[in-house]
């Protein structure tokens, strides 16, 4: 039994193996056609996939491994159009590629120009808009003060009479 199983071995670790294993070329209509704004399909398994990664990742290849396998040129897509566009989409609502700064600064002026506006029709009418800004200090003595407030009530369990 052992020796069926290192004769088996052999077999495929020699050229014989290589020779079964060897894809046939594809020509460039097939390549063609596999690329579906919908999705891309495959040539170990004939399915649309919107993205060919992860299919590829189960079945052991990488990106370079499948083309260089099947003959596929170096841009050979990996994700198809539509969904690559759907991400995009997404992406740009999101707010995704804008400079923090841009997004921080762009509501904030408009905010003070309607605050300005609105001064100066209160200031115009003989209202003056006031407003004091809270202490530091004052803000820290209300925290601490909460913090003295707390106290808790026994129950029944601590064995204490309430």
């Amino acid at each position: 039994m052992i020796q069926g199983v290192h004769a088996s071995l052999q077999a495929l670790t020699s050229g014989n193996a290589k020779a079964a294993e060897k894809q046939r070329v594809l020509t460039q209509a097939e390549i063609r056609r596999s690329i579906q704004p919908q999705g891309l399909i495959s040539f170990e398994d004939g399915k649309a996939y919107k993205t060919l990664r992860r299919h590829l990742a189960r079945l052991g290849l990488t990106p370079e491994a499948y083309r260089a396998k099947w003959g596929l040129p170096v841009d050979y897509p990996m994700t198809a159009s539509d969904y690559s566009a759907q991400r995009s989409q997404l992406a740009r609502d999101l707010g995704l590629g804008k400079s923090r700064g841009a997004m921080s600064e762009a509501p904030s002026s408009g905010a003070d120009e309607a605050s300005m506006d609105s001064d100066e029709h209160s200031a115009d009418a003989g209202h003056a808009a006031t407003q004091e800004p809270v202490a530091e200090s004052d803000q820290e003595d209300v925290g601490d003060t909460f913090e003295e407030e707390i106290t808790r009530e026994p129950f029944d369990e601590d064995g204490v009479e309430p």
